[in-house]
């Protein structure tokens, strides 16, 4: 396969792991606009995070710099229209998507607020603090 137009690639790759993984855990690789994407620029960030299935949380942050390549030119080009366009509808979700999950997540810091008043906020409530021998615990 020949490229013949316009296409991305990688210029460099900053990875932080967070730990070591082994087989056979399984990952999801998410990717998000660092930046709003702007007209006449030859190249645009990523971040990323790789997430660990086993342990259920992020495994790696990783930072990409892309760049805008004109394969007929052998070299950097502005990002033509069309991408930008779709970065742009990127960008747009992107942004929506955080206003929702902010609102999500502070209705469910609301929600373990609430608990909190109804169990722990009580004249009658008392600390349990266990004890390994049964009965001990006040």
């Amino acid at each position: 396969m020949q490229p013949k137009a316009i296409g991305l690639i990688m210029k460099s790759l900053k990875c932080d792991f967070k730990f070591p993984m082994v087989y056979p855990d399984r990952i999801s690789v998410y990717h998000r606009l660092s930046s709003p994407p702007q007209q006449g620029v030859t190249s645009f960030y990523l971040d990323c995070i790789v997430l660990s299935h086993q342990h259920r949380r992020a495994a790696a942050r990783l930072e990409e710099d892309v760049v805008i390549y004109d394969y007929r030119k052998a070299g950097k080009t502005a990002m033509p229209e069309f991408m930008l366009t779709q970065f742009e509808k990127t960008w747009k979700l992107q942004q929506e998507e955080t206003i929702r999950a902010r609102k999500r997540i502070w209705e469910l810091i609301g929600g373990v607020e609430r608990l909190e008043r109804e169990t722990w906020d009580r004249e009658d409530a008392k600390e349990d603090l266990g004890s390994a021998v049964k009965g001990l615990s006040s």
